[in-house]
């Protein structure tokens, strides 16, 4: 039997392990609450950084449009800026060709009065043996070839600087063309005093004879002219499959101040006196680079104040041999009594020539075109000695035409000088292929007679 002191124990144990277990209980809720706010921070984080995200994606985006704006705003502006370039560009180059064509045809103009002034100054000058008249002519004749030099030298940078000039490359016999520069330079140079000595072995290159040729002119007259003793030198090195043509003097030298400056245009050192042919006009150089470019030949410069100056232009071996050309036999042996027919379209320029030619005991007939010629041949002209004639006759005829006719009709194998102001390079190239001698207006009357002499001769 149980009494109430036993049953007053039993509910005080049943009420505290109820007690401790609704501690238990909460302690539990406690930490189910705690990681359920902890969650939920981390979640609050989570989102807030999301959407921190998300506004810097926003503003990246912003600054992407506005860049990409700026970007194809610029983009427009420098289309427009070539297309406005390009307009400037296709404005210059015809400009250009206008330029060159308008000297081209001025040039012909310009020179036909001054080469008929120049023959006639030498037939004058051999009408007045007095000393003061030979200075007077002298003074003049130098007068004229300063303004024939400037009025070449312009048409050739001209048409340069045009592309106008197209080399054509053929096998060049070295040795052949530096023999010509030589005798052509030789008086100029035993003028001064100098020693003018060639070093050429028996090389053939691949390059533009006329254009070659010209390079080599303009680089050994500036070396006689800046020479005041001792010599110039025109070497030929082979180097591998390059050949180094090397125009040497013992001149002044350039100081290096002045090296960047020589190929500029109208720059002129300081020479004393006028020799090889007169004071320069400072294009000489200027005209070598330019050609040497068109030929893809470079040009070196070495030079050392007071010792002297070399000028390299390097060129690349030829792999064939040049074409052999066959001149006429000679059938004179002076210029006394000689037959030579003029064919010139200038009239002023025909009687300069003619009375230069009478004075020097030439028989001259001259006509103005092929037409003149057929009635002459029909009323029984002879077989001339040497033939003058002018490329460009009238009605766009060409003086070629009227040599390969005679050539033709009657087996006329007859010495050819053709006379032109027409200073391209393809005319060039048609009379070397015509076998005729070319002699550029205005004609020079002593190289004019030399000429002569060693056709006849």
């Amino acid at each position: 039997m149980i009494g109430p002191r036993s049953a007053t124990v039993a509910l005080d144990g049943e009420t505290s392990d109820e007690s401790g277990d609704l501690a238990r209980r909460v302690v539990k809720l406690e930490r189910i609450n705690a990681a359920l706010m902890a969650h939920v921070e981390r979640t609050m984080d989570q989102q807030g950084g999301a959407y921190a995200l998300f506004q810097t994606a926003i503003m990246l985006e912003g600054r992407v449009r506005s860049r990409t704006e700026e970007l194809t705003s610029l983009m427009k502006s420098l289309e427009t800026s070539n297309t406005a370039l390009q307009a400037a560009k296709d404005e210059a180059e015809t400009a250009n060709r206008s330029k060159t064509r308008f000297l081209a045809a001025a040039s012909h103009d310009l020179l036909q009065p001054l080469n008929a002034a120049r023959l006639s100054l030498s037939a004058l000058a051999d009408l007045a043996p007095g000393h003061e008249a030979q200075t007077i002519a002298g003074q003049v004749e130098r007068g004229l070839q300063t303004i024939e030099d400037l009025i070449k030298a312009l048409i050739d940078i001209s048409k340069l600087d045009a592309g106008a000039v197209r080399p054509v490359i053929k096998p060049v016999r070295l040795a052949d063309l530096v023999a010509h520069i030589e005798s052509s330079f030789r008086p100029f140079a035993e003028r001064k005093g100098l020693r003018l000595l060639v070093r050429a072995g028996d090389v053939v290159v691949a390059t533009d004879l006329v254009l070659m040729q010209r390079i080599l002119q303009n680089l050994v007259s500036n070396a006689v002219r800046y020479t005041e003793s001792g010599g110039v030198l025109i070497g030929v090195r082979r180097r591998g499959g390059q050949c180094r043509i090397d125009v040497i003097d013992t001149g002044r030298g350039i100081p290096e101040e002045e090296r960047a400056l020589v190929f500029e245009e109208f720059f002129r050192g300081t020479a004393e006196g006028e020799d090889a042919g007169g004071p320069g006009l400072g294009l000489g150089l200027s005209i070598v680079q330019r050609m040497a470019t068109a030929l893809g030949h470079p040009v070196q410069l070495h030079s050392r104040v007071g010792r002297g100056t070399r000028m390299s232009v390097e060129i690349p071996l030829a792999g064939t041999a040049p074409d052999v050309l066959v001149h006429p036999t000679p059938v004179a042996t002076t210029l006394t009594g000689a037959r030579v027919l003029v064919i010139e379209n200038d009239a002023s320029t025909a009687e300069a020539l003619e009375r230069l030619l009478r004075g020097w005991d030439a028989e001259v007939e001259s006509h103005r075109a092929l037409a003149g010629v057929m009635d002459s041949l029909r009323a029984g002209m002879p077989r001339p000695d040497v033939m003058i004639i002018d490329f460009h006759l009238s009605d766009g005829a060409c003086g070629l035409d009227v040599v390969d006719h005679l050539r033709q009709a009657r087996g006329w194998i007859t010495p050819v000088i053709v006379t032109t102001a027409d200073y391209g390079v393809e005319v060039g190239r048609r009379v070397v292929e015509a076998q005729a001698e070319l002699m550029l207006k205005p004609v020079k009357p002593a190289q004019l007679r030399a000429l002569l002499s060693y056709l006849l001769a």
